[in-house]
């Protein structure tokens, strides 16, 4: 048997031996050691990406229909109205519900434009149409019962123009719907005044006070001269109780500060003339205890 035959020897060259040594540290560098303490290698494509925790919440895409509107806001405050309206009118188009609100202000106070009711009730009308079941005590159903009550107001006078006949029975259904689906304070004035003068329905002085009662209670200052005058007064199925009624209407005097509120100063002036030195003092016990639980 002849002797094994011995193997040659190959010689690699430095810079060979140089390349291999570090692709064998890349290969260890890619290894990694799970929470059980066992080696595991990661690929290049199975790195960790670079991602915030799952508990940090992504800013949320901004729309273009919201940008527009954004961009709408702040051109009318910068007094750019043409620019203005130009970038509500694309978001309410879209069905923006508060540039639609904004736009029908606009149009019904004639803020910056000729007023244009016609314009202003169509807007308006969009909003109850698209809205009327949002969710109460949202940002944006502030605005669409505002849109009800702005639709009641029109539907009492008419809009020739539009074709909007005078319609108070149809003002009752908006105020209505604002004031009990929304609890929307000037809507329930503005049920409680057509209850109080019998417009639109059979006049309900008891219903009335119901209305204008939850309405002062929010601070609604129209409401609170009302009331105050109905309780100062007493009508049917509403006893008298002229120191709350003088109670209220302080109130209402305090925040009357219009031209067109001189009715509230009035009615304050002429109430706290009539009631007895008895009547003022205990108005303003109630006064007092209205502010302690206001301020809670």
């Amino acid at each position: 048997m002849s002797a094994p035959r011995r193997q040659r020897r190959v010689r690699v060259p430095a810079a060979i031996t140089g390349v291999l040594f570090l692709a064998v540290a890349g290969l260890a560098a890619g290894r990694a050691h799970a929470f059980d303490g066992t080696a595991q290698t990661l690929q290049p494509y199975e790195m960790q990406p670079l991602t915030p925790p799952a508990n940090v919440p992504l800013a949320p895409q901004v729309r273009p229909v919201d940008e527009a509107f954004r961009t709408g806001a702040q051109a009318l405050r910068a007094g750019q109205t043409a620019k203005g309206i130009d970038a509500l009118g694309y978001a309410a188009a879209q069905g923006h519900a508060m540039a639609q609100w904004k736009l029908g202000r606009i149009y019904m106070d004639g803020d910056g434009v000729k007023r244009d009711d016609a314009k202003a009730f169509e807007y308006f009308q969009k909003i109850a149409s698209s809205h009327a079941e949002d969710y109460p005590g949202t940002a944006q159903s502030r605005f669409v019962a505002n849109a009800f009550v702005a639709l009641g107001s029109y539907y009492l006078v008419g809009i020739p123009s539009a074709g909007v006949k005078r319609d108070p029975s149809r003002a009752r259904d908006m105020f209505s719907y604002a004031a009990s689906y929304f609890g929307d304070a000037d809507g329930q004035y503005q049920l409680g005044k057509l209850y109080l003068e019998g417009v639109g329905g059979p006049r309900d002085a008891r219903n009335a006070g119901r209305w204008l009662t939850l309405a002062s209670q929010k601070g609604q200052y129209e409401a609170q001269a009302t009331l105050g005058v109905l309780l100062f007064r007493g009508d049917e199925g509403v006893p008298r109780q002229r120191a709350r009624g003088l109670m209220w209407l302080t109130l209402a005097r305090d925040s009357a500060v219009r031209p067109e509120d001189k009715w509230v100063v009035n009615a304050h002036e002429q109430a706290f003339a009539e009631a007895t030195p008895d009547e003022r003092e205990k108005a303003l016990g109630y006064l007092e205890v209205w502010l302690k639980t206001a301020k809670r």
